[in-house]
């Protein structure tokens, strides 16, 4: 998957400029380009095409970019830039969650508690209009991981309106995002008293949007399985995905 020189030219100022002394470090579009091809087809790395850089230089610097935080920048950054082009809503946000199953003896980051069934499954939570992604074990119930998606969206406000499906259906989570000043809406399980009258589900009609978001992630093989061993670098690879589906959003002008 090569970029563009419009989608190169809108990230390339947000990379480090390399160090004036050591050896010559190789292009960071070429090493990117590198791991983009591993994202796209999901192949292991030391099948890197000769084409690109040593698959060790790429995967090094792979994991540098995860460690230092520039992958969220890249991110924050296409965001404010179609923050900027009017494209993003700030009233409503749709979230879902996805699983996908883990492979190779992946490990949790420290930061997540080990449960049951942490090592064989990933959960994904995802917010469409902010492009937040969450991962967690895939025990804890999406109610669970509503607030940790949310303090992932890049500092920005909270929308007046969050929609999900029923598996977000919860007196106390309507609770808890009503004193944050965001009204949760979600069809009652059938099981359930009928808290939502029909005026607001018609807005999740359009939660399309984020079953959509998830479509497009299945185009990119390496997020369909995890096979990375730390959650930081299958994190990395879905950040990765979604810097690609910005990129044919945004304009060609230099965001740096």
């Amino acid at each position: 998957m090569e970029l563009t020189e419009p989608q190169w030219k809108v990230v390339e100022l947000l990379f480090p400029p390399p160090k004036a002394t050591g050896h010559p470090r190789q292009d960071d579009r070429l090493v990117l380009e590198g791991v983009l091809w591993v994202l796209r087809t999901g192949a292991p790395w030391k099948d890197l095409p000769r084409r690109f850089p040593p698959y060790q230089t790429c995967h090094r610097r792979f994991q540098q970019w995860v460690r230092s935080g520039l992958l969220d920048r890249i991110l924050q950054a296409l965001y404010e830039d179609l923050v900027e082009r009017g494209q993003v809503k700030f009233d409503e946000w749709f979230i879902d969650g996805s699983f996908v199953p883990a492979k190779g003896g992946a490990l949790l980051s420290l930061t997540v508690p080990e449960v049951r069934g942490a090592r064989s499954w990933q959960s994904r939570t995802a917010m469409v209009n902010t492009n937040a992604v969450h991962l967690a074990p895939a025990a804890p119930h999406e109610v669970t991981l509503v607030h940790r998606t949310l303090d992932a969206t890049f500092g920005l406000d909270h929308p007046a309106r969050l929609i999900g499906d029923t598996a977000y259906d919860s007196d106390l989570l309507d609770e808890q995002l009503a004193a944050e000043g965001i009204e949760m809406i979600a069809r009652n399980r059938k099981n359930r008293t009928k808290t939502q009258d029909g005026r607001p589900l018609r807005r999740a009609r359009r939660r399309f949007v984020v079953e959509r978001l998830f479509a497009w992630l299945q185009r990119f093989r390496r997020v369909v399985v995890r096979y990375e061993r730390f959650a930081e670098n299958y994190l990395g690879m879905v950040q990765l995905a979604a810097m690609v589906i910005l990129l044919r959003r945004c304009g060609s002008d230099s965001i740096g």
